[in-house]
């Protein structure tokens, strides 16, 4: 169950991410920034302090109710940002008054900022909730983050633009339409 629920996250949030705002972020801040590491490192500690609060509260959610509910507010909420993820994300304005901090701190606040209520945050709750394992899911939830960020960082533009967006939508669509409807099923199997 452990390996399913890193596996589980790993791959949804990687998907999830392509061409979501924060990879866009990542995108603007390895061109503001030649720190690429310092970018790295910040994205790391923003998705594993948000993913951790965010799993702890889905594994939370879930020891209040029972498991029927649980299955099935996690498995149509799975489905719902599944359609969710069909729509891409407008473009945020990037506030400059972090960029004084330097990259590192700018980084890390920015991507914890603008993870608050995105589809990867949403996701990471539904997935501690479906498998009430928070270490899991939060190792996993971050791999997918910087599966889906470092590249972007390292290889900029170049990557942004051989990125077939759509396809890699429709196909995180699938996936969380999936893991949904396997939840619902499970209720009754």
């Amino acid at each position: 169950m452990m390996l399913d629920a890193f596996l589980s996250s790993t791959l949804a949030v990687t998907l999830a991410e392509i061409g979501d705002k924060t990879q866009l972020l990542a995108l603007f801040l390895a061109a503001r920034f030649s720190q690429k590491h310092a970018i790295v490192a910040g994205i790391l500690v923003a998705t594993l302090l948000n993913h951790a609060v965010s799993a702890w509260l889905g594994v939370w959610l879930a020891s209040w109710l029972t498991p029927q509910v649980t299955g099935w507010l996690v498995g149509i909420s799975l489905i719902a940002v599944g359609v969710w993820l069909l729509k891409p994300d407008e473009e945020d304005d990037v506030g400059g008054r972090y960029m004084q901090y330097g990259a590192f701190v700018a980084t890390t606040l920015l991507f914890f900022l603008a993870e608050i209520g995105d589809k990867t945050q949403i996701a990471t709750v539904l997935l501690a909730a479906r498998y009430a394992d928070m270490t899991a899911v939060v190792v996993g939830s971050t791999l997918g983050m910087l599966l889906a960020n470092v590249p972007v960082v390292l290889l900029g533009s170049w990557l942004m633009g051989k990125l077939p967006f759509k396809q890699v939508r429709i196909g995180a669509c699938v996936l969380f339409c999936a893991l949904g409807a396997y939840t619902l099923i499970r209720l009754y199997v």
